[in-house]
């Protein structure tokens, strides 16, 4: 088989093993013998034709990883980050909500693109690339960011049966109910991926419909809601205002939410052989993203509407999901109530199975360690339960902070994210010639420094006249913190030749690293073009194609 100089010559990783072959599937350029995920590797079918113009029915085949992405951009946390910042800021901060999701979408694409291009997912490519010690420490840092995630996914869900039970149900019963509850969705899975992907647009339509409802019947000043949306100010804001904006940012991305995205494009068979498929593909999932994530943009839009207009002021400051029933019930009666728990009974639910599939594709990939789903969401909902239940029980009212500083939490890991994404999509070695352009590396690094600057501004805010010991251990942290960033922000190549300089201006012996940066550079990616193609399979569609067989070396 051969490829046109015209075609892209996309790169995938050489196999973690010694000697032999290893043969791919040259529809799907994913191994046939070890697929890494229960959604298994192109096993949603893309028509197969060589009419490259717009089609909605290949549009259709492509739907489904956007929406089951976008379902983070709609957890708990997110819902109580929107109520809090109407509550707090009214419509204020509604351009820091459009402009993060927007970033989101620019994230979630090069995840998209990643995946399409390598036929891996991001924590694959992570453990092909990173030694072993910054290897663990991002997957460290997604599982703490899952957990997280996980425990507001808990709360919320737990929050909303209390509020659909009449308060029959306490919330820390609601939280034992959750941990039973996750693993029926594990049987939703092997009805089929599609019926799965169907299922959770379902609860996405749940929400749209019940915070619509809501966006109707209080109906918020638009000329307010426009204003807030392309006013980038904040006029008056206090700390908690500035806490809200970072937890917008943290809400609306979240990192292990990237890992994800990665890893569900595998789904579909692309034939990653053919330049202008990945070019296909890339514009099918790009336009899916969008749709997905501007519908969540939209709810997220009623939920921080809805409490501007009827919920804002100093009585409204200390503004959460479990006192945002009550009020509902107050101001527009029981009915209203009900949609709102069951808007936020949705969100809950729907992040559970993301959740753990995040879960599931990280471990794998940073660790090759597969386990089945129903361990993972026991392990997992296990942890997150503990905290929330000894809150739940001892201090109702600290669940609230619990869920803000998680979304906090959530800004503060997202560099583990952005930068491996951003420098795996800049590099030719891993995308060949579908790397990033000038353009989209700068966007994306300004938004690693604007993610950062935030960060840090609001941990001055908080340590502002505290005791010295304060100080001290933020000081540290903040060291390792600034410390392994900075490693990812240089990368591996650039961190070589840097150590090469410095051990040269020292006189030191510089071979192993010169080694080392060979071995960087040549071992994990082969070019698919140079692959010779040697005995005959067939396709999804029963048309014979050629299997390549990939020396190891």
């Amino acid at each position: 088989m051969t490829i046109s100089d015209e075609e892209s010559k996309p790169l995938i990783p050489k196999p973690d093993i010694q000697g032999g072959t290893r043969e791919v599937d040259n529809l799907n350029n994913q191994a046939t013998d070890d697929p890494n995920f229960e959604i298994t590797p192109g096993q949603v079918l893309v028509p197969q034709d060589e009419n490259y113009k717009f089609s909605f029915r290949k549009l259709w085949a492509f739907t489904g990883p956007g929406f089951l992405m976008s379902i983070a951009y709609l957890d708990p946390g997110n819902i109580e980050s929107d109520l809090q910042a109407g509550a707090i800021a009214k419509y204020k901060l509604l351009w820091v909500l459009m402009w993060s999701t927007v970033m989101g979408l620019v994230l979630q694409l090069l995840a998209a693109r990643l995946g399409v291009v390598t036929g891996m997912d991001l924590a694959t490519v992570c453990r092909m690339e990173y030694k072993t010690v910054p290897r663990i420490v991002l997957w460290l840092m997604m599982e703490i960011a899952i957990i997280g995630s996980d425990i507001q996914e808990v709360i919320g869900s737990a929050i909303a049966i209390n509020l659909l039970s009449n308060h029959l149900v306490p919330i820390w019963a609601g939280v034992l109910i959750t941990g039973v509850d996750t693993f029926t969705f594990l049987f939703l899975e092997t009805t089929g991926l599609r019926k799965l992907e169907a299922f959770f647009g379902a609860l996405i339509t749940t929400m749209a419909f019940t915070f619509l409802y809501m966006y109707v019947t209080v109906k918020p000043d638009q000329g307010e809601i426009l204003i807030g949306l392309w006013f980038p100010w904040c006029q008056d804001c206090n700390t908690a205002a500035i806490q809200q904006l970072v937890g917008i940012v943290g809400a609306v991305i979240m990192p292990h939410n990237i890992y994800l995205h990665s890893a569900l494009v595998l789904s579909r068979s692309i034939n990653r052989r053919n330049g202008k498929k990945i070019e296909e593909a890339n514009m099918y999932y790009a336009i899916e993203s969008a749709i997905a994530l501007f519908v969540s943009f939209l709810i997220n839009l009623f939920v921080v509407a809805v409490f501007a207009a009827a919920f804002s002021g100093d009585q409204f400051q200390d503004a959460s999901l479990s006192k945002a029933g009550e009020w509902i019930n107050a101001k527009y009666g029981l009915g209203m109530k009900i949609i709102w728990g069951i808007g936020i009974l949705a969100a809950g639910q729907s992040s559970t199975m993301t959740g753990t599939y995040a879960g599931q594709f990280v471990m794998e990939g940073f660790l090759k360690i597969h386990w089945a789903k129903w361990k993972r969401v026991l392990l997992t909902r296990s942890i997150a339960m503990v905290p929330t239940i000894v809150v739940a029980v001892s201090a109702t009212s600290y669940l609230d902070s619990l869920n803000t500083w998680l979304n906090v939490l959530q800004s503060v890991q997202l560099p583990f994210a952005l930068l491996p994404i951003l420098h795996l999509t800049s590099s030719s070695r891993v995308m060949g010639t579908f790397k990033n352009d000038r353009i989209t590396k700068m966007v994306v690094w300004l938004l690693a420094v604007l993610v950062l600057s935030i960060n840090f501004y609001l941990v001055y805010l908080q340590v502002n006249d505290t005791t010295w010991w304060v100080y001290l251990i933020v000081a540290i942290v903040t060291i390792i913190y600034m410390s392994f960033i900075l490693y990812l922000a240089i990368g591996i190549r650039k961190g070589i030749e840097l150590k090469m300089w410095v051990y040269t201006k020292l006189g030191k012996d510089i071979t192993y690293l010169e080694e080392e940066l060979t071995l960087h550079d040549t071992q994990l990616y082969i070019n698919l073009s140079e692959t010779p193609a040697t005995g005959n399979n067939t396709n999804t569609y029963g048309t014979s194609v050629q299997n390549g067989l990939q020396p190891i070396t």
